[in-house]
């Protein structure tokens, strides 16, 4: 047995063993759905990771503990199910429900395979899709999982790219959009990117039951290095995605945030007004409960950018430092975190309505809603 498969296993194991012992002994085991409003990924002051639901206020309902770093979660919310995806290039999963006591389950992307930390459920619930690499051939994957059978992994859909990063269901309940950043990466490697020379980042659109590729938007010329990495999409149907520029630092695009569709060329809106270096590095998108504004996170930069879908212009720009979590917030208006345990509302203007910091929490990359 090669040292790869026994590292990962190895970490398997532990993970398996942390989750189900550790959250049945946490204060916040269990907690009243109607409680949750968000959830996201967190590394705590002790140096531990967790999975935290929060309420409205931003006070912590619940910790699910894990043994490594999680990123994104996918919810499902007429079930009450939320999955969380280990950081690429992690090799575990964790399934829990809102408002049971029930130990959550662990499972894996299966030999060859590493996830890339996001993934979508199906409209009915019962598949989970996920954004993964088939280690071998450095090809993108969305690995089809049947919840009912224990997240029993029952099949795979191409990519048609190499390094997806967030994968959607679109609101149609049929089409897999997957942000492919292009980028080859393999666990021994870990995060290293191995072909930023010869990278070719995509926005492919993918039937949902048959796996058929419907359409593809590739990042070519002056774009090349710029990476898909994280959609969303508008009331008009319309896919936003951000990217992350791995080019020279001199020829970073002045935007990195675009728009495509299945029958819409891609195309990056134009820069905006307000100034401010987006550092080339959108972290997350997300968009208003009325699917009018498309909100995107600059980490880096401190930013997060609010565009106007009818017009494509950006209409608000705030500051926060490490921003990167984003989620609706009422009609129009959205919630922030960042890696300094900062949650924020604001308004698309970007006027804050009001701002917690939790003390020893750092909130990872992505904030889901719930309520």
């Amino acid at each position: 047995m090669n040292s790869m498969v026994t590292d990962r296993r190895s970490m398997l194991l532990g993970t398996l063993a942390f989750v189900g012992s550790a959250s049945m002994k946490s204060p916040f085991a269990v907690a009243a759905e109607n409680e949750v409003a968000y959830v996201t990924a967190a590394r705590l002051g002790s140096g531990s990771f967790a999975v935290l639901l929060l309420r409205a206020d931003g006070t912590i309902v619940r910790e699910v503990p894990l043994s490594a770093r999680g990123h994104d979660l996918a919810v499902h919310r007429t079930s009450g199910r939320v999955v969380v995806f280990a950081r690429r290039p992690g090799v575990f999963a964790v399934s829990f429900e809102l408002g049971k006591k029930s130990a959550p389950q662990v499972f894996t992307p299966g030999e060859g395979r590493h996830y890339f930390g996001h993934g979508s459920f199906s409209a009915d619930g019962r598949l989970l899709y996920a954004s993964e690499n088939d280690i071998a051939s450095g090809m993108g994957v969305i690995g089809v999982y049947d919840i009912a059978r224990n997240f029993k992994k029952i099949g795979e859909h191409s990519t048609f790219g190499m390094g997806p990063h967030e994968i959607m269901l679109l609101a149609d309940g049929k089409t897999i959009v997957a942000g492919n950043g292009g980028l080859d990466t393999t666990p021994e490697a870990g995060r290293e990117n191995l072909n930023v020379d010869s990278m070719q980042p995509s926005l492919a659109f993918v039937d949902a039951e048959s796996g058929k590729l419907l359409a593809k938007h590739e990042m070519k010329g002056e774009l090349q290095s710029l990476s898909i990495r994280h959609v969303t999409q508008d009331a008009a149907g319309v896919v936003w995605f951000g990217g992350q520029w791995e080019g020279s630092p001199s020829e970073t695009p002045p935007q990195i945030v675009g728009s495509a569709g299945l029958d819409r060329a891609a195309k990056l809106i134009e820069p905006q007004a307000k100034g401010g270096n987006l550092k080339g590095y959108i972290g997350a998108m997300a968009v208003s409960e009325d699917g009018r504004i498309i909100a995107a996170s600059a980490p880096k930069a401190g930013h997060v950018l609010y565009v106007d879908t009818s017009t494509a212009t950006v209409i608000g720009q705030s500051d926060l430092k490490d921003v990167c979590g984003l989620a609706p917030e009422g009609t129009q208006d959205f919630a922030a975190s960042s890696g300094f345990g900062v949650i924020r509302y604001e308004t698309a203007r970007a006027s804050t309505i009001s701002e917690r910091e939790l003390q020893d929490v750092a909130f990872d990359n992505h904030l889901r809603r719930i309520a």
